[in-house]
Parts: structure tokens; sequence; C-alpha cells
């Protein structure tokens, strides 16, 4: 990232953020980045201080931007910037707010992708299957040494170092399925709770085994602005996730230097070296499910985009699909009654003689 002579402003303004907003640290990154690029620009124009910035000025770095950028990385970008020229004036950083009237490009409103309810039962249906194919009975321990039992008397005379050639590749073999079938229980259990709540995926890799409360079989989660909400989940949520922390979790736990071990000690989902799980490891997981399961290919997002669909399907009310997934606006829950509303037409026109 390119520094300029106002990183100082900038990392006020992130500080202001983070203290008064409660913005999450991935947003706090986007908006340091996009600040960082835009007073770039403006420095390589010759700009030395803020207050040589005009409205004219942001609207040419917007068409700049526009360019290699989407319309909602700009609208984010805008607001960015917006914000940050609002905290300048109110702090006595400038004597005017350039920004002020800088207009948000607008969206266009598409509808989320989202699996029908036959499809999201094959998807699950074929990650239970993986679980039930790859099950491996881990006792936790080493092969037993050589010489032990009755024979221990015949080989008394051996090293104590000395490993019998053969069982060293069984070992190896045995620890490979474990593994195989710690990772399927974990990804049957991820794609199971995202299902099953909505959340999403920086909500799921965030989560702690404290979390989880099966005695009313609801989760605590922690969303955007970190504020927390609690959502159920279902009788099969709750038997993967039982399964991936007395079964699976133990053994890819065990893979773990100390170091890691200790950062991931709390964390629900742990990867294959028994860290704490992180976002792109569970994209790939539901990709990856998909093309096994044969559905369209879906991203985490589009599971919550599903489950909150199937939900309004199913009669739920929108004020609690809103409280469930976690939207600050009803607005936002409110494109999933139009999915709803298209997929009804969409069977119309195959079922109605006249349609």
């Amino acid at each position: 990232m390119s520094s300029t002579q106002f990183d100082g402003d900038i990392d006020s303004f992130v500080s202001y953020l983070k203290s008064n907003r409660g913005l999450s640290a991935n947003t706090l990154k986007a908006y340091r980045a996009d600040l960082t690029a835009c007073l770039h620009l403006f420095e390589l124009r010759g700009v030395t201080d803020l207050n040589e910035i005009t409205l004219d000025d942001l609207r040419s770095w917007m068409a700049v931007e526009s360019r290699d950028h989407a319309r909602s990385s700009m609208a984010r970008k805008t607001v960015a910037v917006r914000g940050f020229f609002a905290w300048a004036y109110e702090h006595g950083l400038t004597t005017t707010d350039p920004a002020v009237t800088l207009m948000t490009p607008s969206i266009p409103s598409t509808l989320p992708a989202v699996l029908t309810e036959s499809q999201a039962e094959q998807l699950l249906d074929v990650a239970e299957h993986a679980v039930a194919t790859n099950q491996y009975k881990d006792d936790g321990g080493a092969a037993a040494a050589p010489g032990s039992g009755k024979a221990a008397g015949k080989t008394a005379d051996k090293s104590a170092d000395t490993v019998n050639r053969s069982e060293a590749p069984a070992r190896a073999d045995k620890r490979d399925n474990a593994r195989v079938t710690a990772e399927s229980q974990r990804n049957a259990a991820i794609l199971e709770l995202l299902y099953a709540t909505g959340i999403r995926v920086a909500e799921l890799v965030s989560m702690d085994i404290a979390d989880i409360d099966f005695s009313n079989r609801t989760i605590k989660v922690t969303g955007k602005g970190n504020k927390q909400r609690v959502v159920p989940f279902g009788l099969p949520a709750q038997r993967a996730l039982e399964t991936w922390l007395e079964q699976g979790r133990p053994v890819l736990a065990r893979t773990a230097t100390d170091a890691v071990k200790s950062r991931a000690a709390n964390a629900l989902f742990l990867g294959a070296r028994g860290g704490r799980i992180d976002q792109r490891i569970a994209r790939d997981i539901v990709h990856r499910a998909a093309r096994e399961a044969g559905v369209p290919d879906i991203s985490p997002h589009a599971l919550r985009h599903s489950a909150a669909t199937h939900m309004l399907d199913g009669g739920a009310d929108l004020r609690e699909v809103q409280e469930m997934l976690g939207h600050s606006s009803l607005k936002t829950t409110q494109r999933y009654t139009h999915v709803s509303i298209e997929q009804l037409k969409n069977r119309y026109g195959q079922a109605f003689p006249r349609a």
C-alpha cells in the first residue's frame, strides 16, 4: 500500500471510526486502503494540503477509479471519502467539506442466487454421506510398539528405538484416515450450520465453542459492528456439530503446534493444521460440496440467501428473518421476498395452463 503525507490524518480517522462506530476490522482495513489510494492520487497531482481538494477533484478521482472497479466497490470508496472529509471538517482540519454533496453511485438491484429446497437437501445429504463413507475410528494413540504383550520376551534384546519398518506406513495411513474423517465431519457441520442459521462466513469462522448452547439449540453470533444476536438451529445441525466436536475436532487439534493450539483453543472450527479455520477454506468447502452434490455452484453467502428464502416460503415473518440474519435495515431483508415472488412466478408459468 502506498504511503502519503496524509497518513497521520488517515490513522486518526480510522481510530475515530474504531472507537465511535464499532466497525469491523475488515471494514476499517478497506476504508484505510480507499483513503490512502485517493489521497495518494491527489499527492501525485501536487496537492499538499487537504484544503486544496475540491468537489471537482473528488469527482475526477471517482471517474478514474470507476474504470477498474465495480459500482459496489465505488459506493464503499465514496462512503469512506465522504466520511473522512466530514470528520476532517468537524475536527478543524479543513475549512470546508468538499465531499458533502458527493453522490454515491447507485447499485443495480439484483436478486441473490439461491438453491431450491430440494437442492439444499441434496447438498447436505451428500455431505452427510461423505461422513459415513469416510468414517474411521481413531483411538488417539500410536500403534502398539513392537515386542509388547506375549512377544516381549523374544524381542527384549532389541534396541528400544528400533521400529518395525512395516508398521510405519500403517501408522501413517491411520493418521491420514483419521484426518480425512475429521475433515468430513467438520465440513458437514459447517454446511449444516450455514444453512440452518443463515450466518455470514465471517461470523462462522470467528465462532468459539462456548457460543453454542446445545440445551436450547442456539448459537451466539457476533455480527457487523460487533452486534450480537442469538440464532436457533435444528436437530440435523446439532448432530453434525456434536459429531465434529466429539470426534473430528480432537483429531485436527492434535496436528497443531503449541503456539497455534493456544491461539485456537476456543475456536469452533479448525483447519487442517489445527488453527482456527479461515474464510477462504470455508468458501472452498461450500464450493466443493456443491460440485460433489451436482447442484449450482454457490458461495456461503448463497446458503445464507437460501436459508432466508426458504424460511419466508415456509411462512416466517419478515421481522423474524431480519433478526435471524442480523440485518440493520428491513429493506435488506425484503430482497428475499422478491426471490420468493420470482420463484412463485416461475412455478406459475410451468404449472398453470393459462399462464
